[in-house]
């Protein structure tokens, strides 16, 4: 059983983050930039990015609680976690987003 914790706690993450704006504004493309650029440099190939327009799907506001823009929210692996801003602070976008590049291990 140690080995396949082992593995696990190894293997390489995939990531699936979205992205919420409020319009094409000079902040939401900013924060999708900066989001993408540390992305392709820390986990390139691993990372999906949704962007998710709130003027045009408000409704989705609800789902992950979203109340300030932009917001990314990690939705995989498990346990959700989010940064607000244009993640223009590289550190704090890794370090919110727990973006190891590996998958959370067995408690």
């Amino acid at each position: 059983m140690m080995a396949a914790r082992r593995r696990r706690e190894d293997a390489p993450a995939h990531y699936e983050l979205r992205l919420y704006v409020a319009g094409s504004t000079l902040k939401s493309r900013t924060a999708f930039e900066n989001l993408e650029r540390i992305c392709e440099e820390r986990l390139p190939g691993r990372c999906h990015i949704q962007v998710v327009d709130l003027l045009k799907n408000p409704r989705s506001a609800k789902d992950d609680q979203i109340v300030a823009v932009p917001t990314v929210v990690r939705k995989a692996p498990p346990f959700s976690k989010r940064v607000i801003g244009d993640m223009s602070n590289a550190d704090r976008v890794i370090s919110g987003l727990d973006l190891t590049g590996r998958k959370p291990g067995w408690i």
